[in-house]
C-alpha cells in the first residue's frame, strides 16, 4: 500500500501525522510513505529526522486581512496544486492523508479530483478554514472532539479523538518520579505554554512558585520554553525564591520526555493546544487551561472551553491569567481532593488513547478501497 501524508507548520499538524505512520506501520508491513511539507514548515526539519521520505510544494497561508500579498499568495497556491497533482501522479497513493495545515490544500485537493481515497484530521473543536474547505472534497474525515462534529456533513465525519504518542500511556509513574527527583509522595503540578513557552504563564507563575516554594504538599515540574529559561530563573530568584535550597520547584527548559512529566502530574497548568489536551485526558490529568489567545480561528478558547464544559478543567482566558488568580485557583483545587478526583475522571472520560489505532484502521479501508 502507499500513502501520502502532509501536515505542517507546527508541531500540533505533524507529530499526530507521524504518530498515526508509526502506527500504520505496525499494521502493514508492505507499505511505503511519502510526506508532503513544505521547505519553511517545521516539517521539513521534524520528518527527514523521522527517517521518513520527505517532498515539499511551494505554498504559504493567506493573511487574514486584505493584503496584496494575498494576490502573489494565490498565485502560489494555483502554482502549488500543480506540483500536487505532479507528487500525486507519480506516487500512485492509495490513499492521501492530511493533519492540518495550509500545505494540506493543494495536496488533498489535487489526490480528490483524480479520484484518490483521501482523509483529513481535524483537531480542533472549530475547524480550520484549510479544513473546512477541503471537507466538501474528501472522502472521511477524523475529529478529535465531539463538539467538532457539527462542523463537518455527516455522512463523511467520524469522532475518533486525536492521535497521542504510545510513550504517554506506556511511561511508568514510579521511575518517572525517580527521573526527576521528585517525590512521589505530593501533588504534582505540570507547567507548560508549549515548545516555545509562554511568558504570560511563566510570568504569572513566579509567585506560584513564591506562595508555595517549600511546600510539604505539592511540588511543581515547570517547564518555560527555551528562550524563557533564562528570565524565568531570574525572576524566580528576585522573587526570594532559592532553587538551589527549595525541593518542590523543579525548572526546566524544555523536556524531549514529556511523557514522563505527564505520568506525575496531578494537575497540569497548560495551553490549549489539541495534542496536548489529548495526551492530558488520554491519561486522565485535570488541568487549568489558559488558550493562546491568537491561535486560528481562536481555537484554542473553543478547546478550553469544551474541556471545561466536560468538567475536566478550568479556562482562564489569557487577559485575565495573574498570580493571584493561579494561587487562588490551584488553593481551591488542592484542598478539595473529592473536586480534583471528578475532574480527573472526567479529563479521562474525555480521552481517546486507541485513536491513533482507530484512524490508522480508517486509513487502511480507504487504501484497499483504491
Amino acid at each position: 500500500m502507499k500513502i501520502i501524508v502532509s501536515g505542517g507548520g507546527t508541531g500540533g499538524h505533524i507529530y499526530p501525522a507521524v504518530t498515526l505512520i508509526k502506527t500504520i506501520q505496525e499494521k502493514i508491513k508492505d507499505v511505503e510513505i511519502l510526506y508532503v511539507g513544505t521547505k519553511i514548515g517545521l516539517e521539513a526539519d521534524i520528518i527527514p529526522k523521522e527517517g521518513l521520505p520527505f517532498t515539499t510544494v511551494d505554498i504559504c497561508g493567506f493573511k487574514r486581512s486584505f493584503s496584496l500579498n494575498n494576490l502573489k499568495t494565490l498565485g502560489r497556491a494555483v502554482h502549488g496544486v500543480g506540483q500536487a497533482y505532479a507528487i500525486v501522479k507519480k506516487f500512485r497513493p492509495d490513499v492521501v492523508v492530511g493533519t492540518g495545515g495550509y500545505v494540506c490544500g493543494p495536496i488533498l485537493l489535487a489526490a480528490s479530483l483524480m479520484g484518490v481515497p483521501t482523509l483529513i484530521q481535524e483537531q480542533n473543536v472549530i475547524a480550520g478554514i484549510t479544513n473546512k474547505i477541503l471537507s466538501r472534497f474528501v472522502t472521511k474525515i477524523a475529529v478529535g472532539s465531539k463538539d467538532a462534529l457539527a462542523n463537518f456533513p455527516i455522512n463523511k465525519v467520524v469522532f475518533t479523538g486525536n492521535p497521542i504518542r504510545a510513550e504517554v500511556l506506556k511511561t511508568d509513574r514510579l521511575a518517572a518520579f525517580a527521573r526527576f527527583g521528585l517525590d512521589p509522595k505530593k501533588k504534582t503540578i505540570l507547567i507548560s505554554g508549549g515548545s516555545r513557552g509562554a511568558r504570560s504563564i511563566n510570568d504569572a507563575c513566579i509567585d506560584v512558585h513564591r506562595h508555595f516554594a517549600g511546600s510539604q504538599a505539592v511540588q511543581f515540574l515547570h517547564v518555560t520554553g527555551q528562550k524563557e529559561y533564562a528570565a524565568v530563573l531570574e525572576k524566580i530568584e528576585a522573587a526570594g525564591v532559592d532553587l538551589t535550597r527549595v525541593d518542590n520547584i523543579l525548572v526546566e527548559p524544555y523536556l524531549y520526555d514529556m511523557p514522563s512529566a505527564m505520568a506525575i502530574a496531578d494537575l497540569a497548568i497548560f495551553r490549549a493546544g489539541a495534542t496536548g489536551l489529548a495526551e492530558l485526558t488520554a491519561k486522565g490529568i485535570p488541568a487549568i487551561l489558559i488558550p493562546y489567545p491568537y491561535a486560528a480561528e481562536n481555537h484554542q478558547e473553543f478547546n478550553a472551553k469544551a474541556f471545561a464544559d466536560h468538567g475536566a478543567g478550568v479556562m482562564i482566558k489569557n487577559k485575565d491569567v495573574s498570580a493571584t488568580r493561579l494561587i487562588a485557583v490551584l488553593a481551591e483545587l488542592l484542598q478539595d481532593d473529592e473536586r480534583l478526583q471528578a475532574m480527573a475522571a472526567a479529563s479521562k472520560a474525555l480521552g481517546r488513547p486507541q485513536a491513533a489505532s482507530d484512524i490508522a484502521e480508517l486509513i487502511i479501508k480507504l487504501g484497499e478501497k483504491r
